[in-house]
């Protein structure tokens, strides 16, 4: 959950004419050979969080702490297809208890985006398709095996995206979008592990594959892009955390979260964007009810 929640808010960027944003599940696309480059700061805590099903509280952690600083690119290669590319540095904390944080640099994740079409545009409005690919690596030798203060999974992953989106003639859009993300074996640091109910003798973890919903609408002026977001994930495997024990990295991590943002393009200079954003875990099973706070800056290069 950790590594695909900083993938969601900070991989993203500026298109050159307009305030909107970029993103594998959106419908913005860079303008044709516009570089773009910002960092964004994620803060993301919680003090309580589902063991399972049952949602409590745990004096051993208190309250877990996540930041990261992301430093990302864009680019547009042509008027329907860009890349971008993301690499956060994480570290972690916990509130009380013995357990110290850990802290480096994250996975390398890269995108990239293809409108497959668009409607002329009616009355009302017109409709658009984007397909994205996504493609996450570790980039240091982190451990997986310390959750719930591990900055990510350690594992490699690759997803596939289809956004539809539809855009009035007034200033209000809508999107729905689908992702499944396939991830690979994780290697522990031991001989062996248990968990959903089963031993097994390997320190290799298979992990469960993901599919993530999403529902978005907004508003899309020329400086301003003020979008609301409805996320689920589910996980397609995977055990629960045992009674006053640890996560584990394969386990079912499933949550439904409520994602806004404000970006805004300065006048002067006209090719910087600001942005504020908030996320906040409603429901879930195996994660913390998280809150999330992310803020950032953005500059488009056009060549």
């Amino acid at each position: 959950m950790l590594a695909r929640t900083i993938q969601a808010l900070c991989l993203s960027a500026i298109c050159g004419s307009s305030a909107s944003a970029q993103a594998a599940d959106d419908e913005s696309m860079a303008p044709k050979k516009t570089l773009t480059a910002g960092v964004f700061y994620a803060h993301d805590s919680w003090n309580q969080y589902w063991e399972g099903t049952l949602k409590r509280s745990n004096g051993n952690v208190g309250t877990v702490t996540t930041r990261s600083i992301s430093p990302m690119v864009g680019y547009g290669v042509t008027g329907r297809f860009s890349v971008m590319a993301v690499l956060p540095y994480v570290w972690t904390e916990a509130s009380q208890g013995t357990l110290r944080g850990l802290s480096g640099v994250q996975d390398l994740t890269v995108a990239a985006k293809y409108r497959l079409l668009t409607t002329e545009p009616s009355e009302h409005g017109a409709f658009s398709a984007f397909l994205a690919g996504t493609a996450a690596i570790p980039m240091s030798n982190y451990t997986p095996d310390f959750l719930p203060l591990s900055i990510g999974t350690a594992g490699g992953r690759a997803a596939g995206h289809l956004t539809l989106n539809f855009q009035s003639t007034s200033a209000w859009f809508a999107n729905a979008s689908a992702a499944y993300t396939w991830c690979s074996n994780v290697k522990l640091n031991r001989s062996s592990y248990y968990t959903n109910g089963n031993l097994y003798m390997t320190n290799q973890v298979a992990m469960p594959n993901v599919v993530d919903y999403a529902l978005t609408a907004g508003i899309d002026l020329a400086h301003w892009r003020i979008p609301l977001t409805f996320v689920q994930q589910r996980t397609l495997g995977g055990g629960d955390i045992r009674r006053q024990d640890v996560p584990f990295v394969s386990d079912r991590f499933d949550f439904a979260r409520l994602d806004g943002s404000v970006m805004y393009r300065l006048n002067v200079p006209k090719d910087v964007a600001l942005r504020v954003g908030a996320a906040h875990v409603l429901n879930g099973r195996n994660v913390g009810q998280s809150t999330a706070f992310t803020t950032g800056v953005l500059y488009a290069f056009h060549f």
